[in-house]
C-alpha cells in the first residue's frame, strides 16, 4: 500500500472510529471512490492496533483504576470509578455479546453485507435512532451507576455494530442514552466497553495472519505510520469528542448520518461497486 494511501485511510479511522459516524464506512466508501484496493489482513491489523492504542493510551489512568478496583486494589483518584468498583466485570460480561456475535457473522460482515446498500441504510437508521434518544433521554446517569442492565444493554448493542454502516460508538452512546446516562457518561463507556472488543479483533486478526504466515515483514514503513497516526488521529477526537459532549448534543451527528447515509445509498444506484 502506497505510503499517501495509509496516511489517508488511518486519519479516517482514527477520526471516524469514535465519532458516531462509522468507520467502516466512511473506509470503504474513501476506498471505493479512489479506486483503491487494500490487503485484507494487513490492513485490518494495522487500523485495529492504531486505534486500540488510542483508548488505552487516553483511558490509561482509568483503565489502571477499573482493573485494579476490579480485584479489589484501591488505585485512582476518579470519584465516578471509585463509586462503581464492579465496573470492570460489568464491562467483561458487556463484551460477551460482541464476541458471539463476531464468530456467527463476521463472515457475513466481511462479504455480503460490506456493501454501500447496507451501509447507507444502517447510517440513516442509526442516525434516526440516535437523534430519538438525544432527544428523549433524561441524561440524569453518570458512570458511578452504570448497573448490569445497562452492562448487558449496552453490550447487546455493540453486538449490531458487526454490521457495516451501524458505527459502534453510535449505536453503543444511543443505548447509554436511552438507559439514561449523560452524553459524556455514554461516551465514555462506549470507548472503555470497546477496548476489550477491539482487543479482541486485532488478537483474532494476528491469528489469522499467523495462520497464513504473512506475520514475517509485518513491521513495515506503511504500517508503523498506519499504526501512529491511526493512534495520534484517534487520541486528538476522544479528547474532542468528550469536551464537546459535556456542552452539545449529538444532533449534528445525526443530521450527518442521514444525509450522508442518503447520499451513500443514491451512490449505490449510480455507481454499483465493482
Amino acid at each position: 500500500m502506497p505510503i499517501l494511501q495509509t496516511i489517508v485511510l488511518a486519519v479516517v479511522q482514527g477520526l471516524t472510529e469514535f465519532l458516531p459516524v462509522s468507520s467502516t464506512a466512511h473506509l470503504y466508501l474513501t476506498s471505493w471512490l479512489l479506486g483503491w484496493h487494500t490487503e485484507a489482513l494487513q490492513f485490518d491489523i494495522m487500523l485495529h492496533i492504531g486505534t486500540l492504542l488510542a483508548v488505552l493510551i487516553y483511558f490509561f489512568r482509568d483503565w489502571v483504576q477499573i482493573i485494579g478496583q476490579g480485584f479489589g486494589i484501591r488505585v485512582g483518584s476518579n470519584q465516578e470509578l471509585k463509586h462503581n468498583h464492579m465496573l470492570l466485570w460489568l464491562m467483561a460480561i458487556g463484551t460477551v455479546p460482541v464476541a458471539v456475535a463476531g464468530a456467527l457473522f463476521q463472515k457475513q460482515a466481511d462479504t455480503t453485507w460490506r456493501n454501500p446498500l447496507v451501509m447507507g441504510v444502517m447510517l440513516v437508521a442509526i442516525g434516526a435512532l440516535m437523534w430519538y434518544a438525544d432527544n428523549v433521554s433524561p441524561k440524569q446517569r453518570d458512570l458511578a451507576t452504570v448497573n448490569l442492565q445497562d452492562s448487558l444493554a449496552i453490550g447487546a448493542a455493540q453486538a449490531l455494530a458487526v454490521v457495516p454502516g451501524c458505527s459502534r460508538s453510535g449505536i453503543t452512546i444511543t443505548a447509554g442514552l436511552f438507559r439514561n446516562l449523560d452524553r459524556e457518561t455514554a461516551a465514555r463507556f462506549s470507548f472503555l466497553l470497546s477496548t476489550p472488543a477491539i482487543g479482541g479483533a486485532a488478537a483474532l486478526t494476528l491469528w489469522h495472519m499467523h495462520k497464513e504466515h504473512l506475520l514475517h515483514g509485518l513491521l513495515t514503513a506503511q504500517f508503523v505510520v498506519g499504526v501512529g497516526v491511526s493512534a495520534v488521529t484517534g487520541c486528538a477526537v476522544i479528547a474532542w469528542f468528550l469536551h464537546y459532549l459535556g456542552r452539545y448534543g449529538l444532533r449534528p451527528f445525526a443530521y450527518y448520518r442521514i444525509i450522508f447515509g442518503i447520499i451513500v445509498i443514491a451512490l449505490a444506484f449510480i455507481r454499483p461497486p465493482a
